[in-house]
């Protein structure tokens, strides 16, 4: 791979430790990784150049929860105006019918609209495996886009007949279930610095796992060496369903089970309380906020600002594509700042401080500090946006993108390789997947 020089970017917003914001600065990558940043920087022999003037470049972005096999089922009727419960209800029979096409197509549409919102990184939560799916189908659709990936392992295993939210058919036995992560961790998790590919275990919730099987789970995580992740407190059904089947709230349920640490993070919080976000603050869980799917659902207004405040570390997720409805990563972080505005003042969170929670934030809640800002030494995951466009101009502040700036991403590396280039992806042909994807969701509606 030869060394790119991106060059003469209007404003570089670095992440870094220092928050640093250069302008009419260059980033020069060599092997995948930043080898230096600066004004000015000499242009080695035979690089390539990228000319980022009237640019803003920031880190790629990164997406802390996503179930990209939903991307098939944007806006289906039914569960269009449902909560979450009878969301998930008008659902499932339809994920039930899904095969491992189904599984990677959707990956590869959900991951290609990750990558045009400057993404760079992202997880996935998939915790059905319907006729004969598997973790892999997820993990060949990252490769084929290019983005770097951390897949989770999930899993369903109490069905209606048993007091659980999903069909039975949807379930699968707890010793399967174990028999499978450790399967798929020591066959893909890759722990190295700058990995393309990590692998985590998420049962999917309080309300589709038993305890037992949440306890197994984050000692098996911990023997692997891998993460843990799963759905918590995520609107008044959620905390409603702790209290009666548990007699407790979901923070407490999450530490009498091994479930909070380092090496943990939690899809949507919207409901925590005091005492579970000192909890989250004091054992150095993370969070995944999903500030759109949480409106869709009309879950409520995470209390990020207070998870912030108190050092909760907090990412960006988009959520699956049913309950959201898109993947745009940069529509996200926009929508994390204004709710935050809306529930606190329109000083609580500046548009600078909601990228960060899109970048750096999320990157330290997957554990990967390698990602998520610019500095050298750090992985080569870059965003450049053109802030020459109609949606800035008249701008008087460029790099206060959330504010006023393109939600779509002119190019975007991911270990050095550019994936997206001029707006349009160079890793995959994007309109004969949007044909197969539309053609796939029509023999689903049809039944």
């Amino acid at each position: 791979m030869g060394a790119i020089l991106i060059r003469n970017a209007d404003t570089i917003l670095t992440m870094d430790d220092d928050r640093r914001e250069l302008e009419a600065a260059d980033i020069l990558i060599e092997g995948g990784v930043i080898a230096a940043i600066g004004a000015g920087l000499e242009l080695p022999e035979g690089a390539e150049i990228v000319n980022a003037a009237g640019c803003v470049v920031t880190p790629g972005l990164v997406n802390t929860h996503h179930h990209l096999y939903q991307t098939l089922t944007r806006a289906v009727p039914g569960g269009q105006d449902a909560l979450l419960f009878g969301w998930l209800k008008a659902l499932y029979p339809i994920w039930a019918r899904f095969g491992p096409e189904e599984m990677r197509v959707s990956a590869m549409v959900g991951l290609a609209e990750l990558a045009l919102s400057g993404c760079s990184l992202t997880s996935d939560h998939l915790y059905l495996f319907p006729n004969g799916s598997q973790l892999e189908d997820t993990i060949e659709a990252a490769r084929e886009v290019g983005l770097r990936f951390h897949p989770t392992r999930g899993a369903m295993s109490i069905g209606e007949s048993d007091g659980g939210l999903p069909p039975d058919d949807l379930v699968e036995s707890e010793a399967a279930i174990l028999e499978d992560c450790i399967r798929v961790v020591d066959a893909f998790h890759d722990p190295a610095e700058g990995a393309m590919l990590r692998v985590g275990i998420a049962p999917c919730s309080p309300f589709s796992v038993s305890r037992d099987l949440m306890r197994e789970a984050a000692l098996l995580a911990r023997d692997k060496g891998v993460m843990l992740h799963t759905h918590l407190a995520e609107n008044k059904e959620d905390i409603a369903y702790s209290l009666e089947k548990f007699g407790c709230r979901p923070g407490q349920y999450a530490e009498d089970l091994g479930w909070t640490g380092d090496d943990v993070w939690h899809a949507h919080c919207v409901k925590l309380d005091g005492a579970e976000i000192d909890l989250f603050a004091r054992s150095r869980t993370g969070v995944a906020h999903c500030p759109c799917s949480n409106c869709r659902l009309g879950s409520g207004i995470a209390p990020v600002r207070a998870m912030r405040d108190r050092g909760v570390r907090v990412g960006l997720g988009v959520d699956g594509s049913a309950s959201n409805d898109s993947g745009n990563l940069m529509q996200e972080a926009r929508q994390a700042m204004l709710l935050q505005r809306v529930a606190h003042g329109a000083d609580r969170m500046s548009a600078r401080e909601a990228l960060e929670i899109a970048t750096r934030g999320g990157a330290d809640v997957l554990g990967r500090p390698d990602c998520g800002r610019l500095a050298p030494g750090r992985r080569a995951d870059i965003a450049v946006w053109d802030a020459s466009g109609i949606e800035s101009a008249g701008s008087w502040d460029k790099a206060a993108l959330l504010l006023a700036g393109p939600c779509k991403v002119r190019d975007l590396f991911v270990e050095g390789r550019q994936v997206v280039r001029d707006g349009g992806l160079t890793t995959v042909d994007l309109p004969h997947l949007i044909e197969r994807q539309n053609a796939l969701a029509r023999a689903l509606a049809q039944g």
